[in-house]
């Protein structure tokens, strides 16, 4: 059950929220482990072999977490909207999108063929090791893929479900369905132009960036501030100065996912270092490398980076970080990065939320990014 319904105040008001950023955060987990509970006992009433196997796996898998940064990206929209009082909704959205990341990530590394994801197997490759030792007939790969992919549409109906039942509870309900309708419909596009890219074998600046914002950008930072905004009932220009926050912010994040992707330690990132490499995955940073080698005439770094390399004998991760390196994309990429999360902070600053609010959603930009913006009072 839902507490009182949530009070807005303005959003120039004192900073007295009962929760701060991390404290929401927090306070989702609780929320998420009570839904996580109710479903695995629905489940269970329903097929006790599924609820072991399927629903069980699910639930391991999104308790083993993450980020967790889309909640409290949630709250800072919900403050910086001017909402207050009880934010059992805006915890229970943050739980919605726990679940939707556990099916976007589940059905992410099917497509990719990650076997690693939060430092444990991928859903596909637990599913696999299981089907193996249970010697079962037929291939443990297929069957790998097949099960991961119900386990991630199970994850979207326990997403939906919550999200539905929080909205049915909220006087912003339609709103925030709206916002949520939109983003699920976003994250579909921008992981189909993915896998669209990859086959075609593009390496355009434009179209990294499309996917980017659709996959990401909007996904993790800009959807879930102007989820967060809606159960406040924020006004168009609230929304406005969120969207664009969001979009700089998610972009940086992003950006820093491209780096870690290529030079991260999977003992930190929980997945491996060179998967978007061997791959070609067009990224922000691979274009931009790409574009550089062919504007300075570097053939060697255009060869080793082009999208049929990995035909051509010799062509390793090891010489794609070279070029990565050499060709000035790691060090622009790294300057854009630093860009975006202030132009982030100076878009959040528009919406009128109090200095507490914007020095949290701050902390958050620098969580995402991996760099510490100035603050918008410094840009000056």
């Amino acid at each position: 059950m839902l507490g009182p319904r949530p009070t807005v105040a303005g959003p120039a008001e004192a900073d007295h929220a009962p929760l701060t950023a991390p404290g929401a955060t927090r306070a989702m987990e609780a929320v998420l482990e009570r839904v996580l509970e109710a479903r695995l006992r629905q489940a269970r009433d329903t097929d006790a072999v599924f609820g072991l196997e399927m629903a069980d796996r699910l639930a391991a898998f999104v308790r083993r977490g993450g980020k967790r940064l889309r909640t409290a990206f949630v709250w800072c929209g919900w403050r910086a909207a001017g909402g207050s009082g009880d934010a059992s909704a805006v915890l229970r959205t943050g739980a919605a999108l726990e679940l939707l990341q556990a099916c976007a990530l589940i059905h992410d590394d099917v497509m990719d063929g990650s076997p690693l994801r939060r430092g444990a197997p991928a859903m596909h490759v637990d599913f696999a090791h299981g089907h193996r030792a249970g010697r079962t007939g037929g291939s443990a790969e297929s069957f790998g893929t097949s099960a991961a992919v119900l386990a991630g549409d199970l994850a979207l109906a326990w997403a939906d479900d919550l999200l539905t039942e929080t909205a049915l509870a909220s006087p912003h309900g339609p709103r925030l369905f709206e916002e949520w309708r939109a983003m699920r419909t976003e994250m579909v596009a921008g992981q189909y132009r993915d896998l669209r890219a990859q086959a075609s074998g593009s390496s355009g600046a434009e179209e990294a960036l499309t996917i980017a914002v659709l996959k990401s950008a909007r996904y993790t930072v800009a959807r879930p501030l102007a989820l967060g905004a809606s159960l406040a009932g924020a006004d168009a220009r609230t929304l406005g100065a969120l969207r664009a926050a969001g979009r700089c912010a998610g972009l940086a994040f992003q950006l820093r996912d491209d780096l870690l992707g290529a030079f991260g330690d999977p003992a930190l990132t929980g997945k491996p270092a060179d998967e978007d490499l061997r791959s070609r995955k067009l990224t922000p940073l691979l274009a931009v490398a790409v574009r550089l080698a062919e504007a300075t005439g570097d053939r060697d770094a255009a060869a080793v980076l082009a999208p049929d390399a990995d035909a051509r004998p010799g062509h390793t991760v090891e010489r794609m970080r070279a070029a990565l390196e050499r060709t000035g994309a790691r060090a622009e990429v790294e300057a854009r990065i630093t860009d975006l999360a202030e132009s982030g902070l100076r878009h959040f600053e528009a919406t009128g939320a109090a200095p507490g609010v914007r020095r949290e959603f701050a902390a958050l930009v620098e969580r995402a990014s991996g760099v510490a913006p100035r603050q918008a009072d410094e840009l000056v």
